[in-house]
């Protein structure tokens, strides 16, 4: 292979500088806008001016009239807030007042309670140590108020099986009204291994 030789061969001239690019549109838009200062730049300041000025009317004229809506305070006014505070203020003592009386009695019922189970432990302890069933000196120990008191449950007596499901009833016939019945054993694989 031949090998090429590639040399720069210069006219005289100084070799040119590239010159950083320049955006043609920025350089339109700076000229339009010079153009205007130059032309009408008195004319846009007065506008601005006024306009700032305009704006500044508007708002005091809107804050004039709010306040002439609303008519200051007078006395009267500030002595049926201070009616209302003081009346907020004594409907709050009365609730807590009320909430604290609640909370007292609601405390001298728990004593009264941890004071009557402190004495059926008593009871049963004693009872125990005399070899009679703690369980029957329990109940009867109760006071009549608490007794009443206390939810009542209905006892069912107990009947025979046999009663409930007729004489003919047997287990492994699948007759006789029973809810159970045979069934298949799951399919899979068995689980012992």
């Amino acid at each position: 292979m031949d090998s090429v030789d590639i040399r720069d061969v210069s006219d005289g001239r100084a070799p040119a500088e590239k010159a950083p690019p320049k955006n043609q549109d920025l350089g339109a838009l700076s000229l339009i806008a010079g153009e205007l200062l130059s032309q009408y730049g008195w004319y846009l300041l007065a506008v601005t001016v006024l306009v700032y000025l305009l704006i500044q009317h508007l708002s005091k004229r809107r804050s004039s009239q709010s306040s002439q809506s609303s008519p200051p305070q007078t006395e009267q006014d500030a002595a049926l807030v201070a009616r209302r505070q003081e009346a907020m203020e004594a409907a709050r003592r009365k609730m807590q007042e009320e909430l604290d009386a609640k909370a007292a009695v609601f405390r001298e019922k728990q004593k009264q309670q941890e004071e009557e189970k402190r004495r059926q432990k008593i009871e049963m302890w004693e009872s125990m140590q005399q070899g009679k069933s703690y369980k029957g000196t329990a109940k009867l120990s109760q006071p009549p108020e608490e007794a009443s008191s206390s939810t009542t449950t209905v006892l069912k007596p107990k009947t025979d099986k046999k009663t409930l499901r007729g004489s003919d009833y047997s287990p492994l016939s699948g007759q006789g009204g029973g809810s159970c019945s045979w069934r298949p054993g799951r399919r899979g694989p068995s689980s012992g291994g």
